[in-house]
């Protein structure tokens, strides 16, 4: 039988397998629920203007005085113009005295998020009759301190920062690719200390090589991991358009979804070889995690750095020498893409630099694979199993 067609019937017996288990098939189906719930409660609550509050005003003077209050503050008002405050004081009623001074009818308290608004508009009042008592013109008064504007001396080039849509798009985009990174890995590993506690990769290796067992289980639950990441993906982008999550932002969700798929699949194969390797070094999956903690730390490097600075200052210095180290580019550089700060030449040639990566730890992860996998027990050193022949 020829090599790629024994890596393909690995590869199908591991995604037949793991397709049929229920903890797969309840995980993926809840992450969809988990996203499509989110975008619907983020697009309702992010989306809801909070009601302006009304308030009664005895005529059309005091609505203008006071909206032009509340357009000074920020407050969401609606002046209503009505003859008298209701019984109970539902609704505040403000009232403008000819001398300036500024009535306020409420049921027991001021609301907070008038009481800014009503001290700005007795300021003006006061500020108004000041004026007409001087002989002034309180209109020409308002309009030259409405128009004032202070005079800026710009001495370099204004630095714009990342946009808000490109921050949110780069910061899911990263906690996807770790999160598919981790999880697919660790299946990898736990998948092969149960075959080599099973004594099932005795029986395997006496008709294959272990190269080729390896490539198999990798791109098994590789395929798998893509599924899920595309269906997360595809559902995600969907309801995110669908909820107007990205109204008026500027994102490029075609991009920054080929963008996850490619570097997905790159750090998915360095880190499944990683985590393939390691986990042939014990035979007891309750020590698997004394052998992928390490390989978990080095995953959480470019996650920390990519989700804590990235979105923020794109440019950081830190930022981009980590996204030309080809075990932390999978998880920064997409980041960085999304964006807008990876020219087309660092994809391009970390794309080069991690497909070699690849097929160097596919050499290096399976020899450690071949040698460690047939030998249980205690755990076995690295150091013992590089020396081996």
């Amino acid at each position: 039988m020829s090599p790629v067609r024994t890596v393909r019937l690995v590869a199908a017996r591991e995604i037949a397998t793991r397709a049929r288990s229920k903890a797969f098939v309840w995980t993926t189906a809840i992450v969809l629920v988990l996203i499509v719930g989110g975008s619907a409660l983020v697009g309702v609550l992010g989306g809801k203007e909070p009601d302006p509050l009304t308030v009664g005003v005895p005529d059309d003077r005091t609505a203008t005085a006071l909206a032009a209050a509340a357009t000074a503050t920020g407050a969401l008002v609606d002046p209503t113009v009505t003859t008298a405050p209701t019984q109970d004081g539902a609704d505040p009623y403000v009232a403008l005295d000819d001398d300036g001074t500024v009535r306020v009818t409420v049921g027991t308290e001021v609301p907070s998020g008038l009481t800014a608004t009503l001290t700005v508009m007795a300021q003006r009042a006061a500020l108004s009759t000041a004026i007409a008592g001087l002989g002034g013109d309180p209109a020409q008064v308002d309009a030259a301190v409405l128009g004032a504007q202070p005079v800026v001396t710009t001495l370099g080039e204004p630095t714009a920062g990342p946009e808000l849509g490109a921050s949110i798009l780069g910061q899911v985009v990263g906690i996807l690719i770790f999160v598919a990174i981790m999880t697919t890995g660790q299946m990898v590993a736990q998948g092969v200390v149960e075959e080599k506690s099973s004594r099932v990769i005795e029986i395997l290796l006496a008709a294959i090589r272990p190269a080729e067992l390896i490539a198999g289980k990798v791109l098994g639950i590789g395929a798998l991991g893509l599924a899920q990441v595309v269906a997360y993906v595809g559902v995600g982008a969907a309801s995110a358009t669908a909820f107007g999550l990205f109204d008026g932002m500027k994102v490029d969700l075609g991009s920054a979804v080929w963008s996850t798929l490619v570097w997905f699949l790159l750090g998915y194969a360095i880190y499944a070889l990683l985590f393939a390797a390691a986990g042939a070094l014990v035979s007891r999956q309750e020590d698997v995690g004394s052998v992928t903690t390490p390989i978990l730390m080095m995953l959480m490097v470019p996650y920390i750095v990519g989700i804590s600075v990235a979105p923020w200052d794109p440019t950081n210095t830190l930022v981009t020498v980590l996204s030309y180290v080809p075990f932390f580019t999978p998880l920064i550089m997409p980041m960085r893409s999304a964006l807008g700060v990876a020219a087309p030449w660092e994809v391009i040639l970390m794309i080069v630099v991690c497909t070699a990566l690849v097929a160097a730890l596919v050499w290096g992860a399976g020899k450690i694979y071949g040698r460690a996998v047939l030998l249980t027990g205690a755990r076995v050193p690295l150091r013992e199993v590089l020396r081996s022949r």
